[in-house]
């Protein structure tokens, strides 16, 4: 089911839903670009009857309304007002890739709702104290990273120009990121049903603009808004150790960090094992659903 709900600024927040509408509910935060379409494979819902899945495009993504200048902490009052909208008093959170410091900031800031949260292959602050930050990082990604920090313009303007390309044929981006991708990462992303999810997020994710693509990015990059070692909530952390795109030393900082974290690393997965993980994560954030 699709829908959409306002926040408590007027701004529509475009959400879907799947799987027991009675179910443990659980807030799936997606990746950087991703919408909602593009969360969980199907077969992964489907296996887990009693959960309901609630996923929804952040700012600027798909049918959400942009919100200017947000911070990762922003994610937190988005997720609180669309739990109020659907009557979800305490729930859990999934966030994979671009969509895990969104799912720490909840974690974080909604202590008294938030259950258990998972964050896969998340990156660190950009202020983490004694972190290289782009230590490990495909070179595709620091230059990206890089053009962002010191000319956000230029960057936008090659996010809108690649978003354009997405349009006329989404396959484009994963193209685009093949050369930084791991063996272990080309096989995940070669799964027909794999596949599809990510371009099918990637179609919806960008369908009117680039702005959610932008912002999200600009939000990592900035001050998040809340303090990772101020969690008290249970944390599963999981990283695939050959990870271009968040490396390693990003996991290793935030499970040194953050107080009750549980670190899973992978060692021989990339990026997009995260995608594989989730049967195993799920078990770990709904037990017995």
């Amino acid at each position: 089911m699709v829908d959409a709900i306002r926040a408590r600024d007027g701004r529509r927040l475009t959400v879907a839903e799947h799987g027991d509408p009675h179910g443990t509910p659980v807030v799936v935060l997606h990746d950087t670009p991703g919408s909602r379409t593009g969360a969980l494979p199907e077969a992964v819902m489907t296996a887990r009857p009693g959960v309901r899945f609630v996923a929804y495009d952040r700012p600027g993504y798909g049918g959400s309304d942009r919100d200017p200048g947000r911070r990762i902490a922003d994610t937190a009052r988005d997720v609180a007002d669309l739990a109020d909208a659907l009557g979800l008093d305490r729930f859990a959170v999934l966030g994979r890739a671009g969509g895990a410091p969104h799912a720490l900031a909840c974690a974080a800031l909604l202590p008294a709702r938030v259950g258990r949260v998972a964050a896969l292959a998340s990156l660190a602050p950009p202020d983490a104290v004694d972190l290289r930050w782009f230590e490990g990082m495909a070179g595709s990604q620091v230059e990206e990273r890089a053009l962002a920090l010191t000319d956000p313009l230029a960057f936008a303007g090659r996010l809108a120009a690649r978003a354009a390309d997405i349009r006329r044929d989404p396959a484009q981006l994963l193209v685009a990121l093949r050369e930084d991708l791991t063996d272990a990462d080309r096989r995940v992303v070669a799964a027909p049903s794999v596949g599809d999810l990510l371009l099918r997020g990637y179609r919806e994710a960008v369908r009117t603009s680039a702005d959610g693509w932008l912002d999200d990015h600009l939000a990592v990059l900035s001050g998040w808004g809340f303090d990772p070692g101020s969690v008290t909530r249970p944390v599963l952390l999981w990283q695939g150790a050959l990870d271009g795109f968040s490396p390693v030393g990003h996991f290793t900082w935030l499970a040194g960090r953050v107080p009750r974290a549980r670190p899973v690393l992978e060692p021989d997965a990339g990026h997009f094992g995260a995608i594989e993980a989730l049967p195993a994560v799920l078990e770990w954030l709904c037990p017995g659903s």
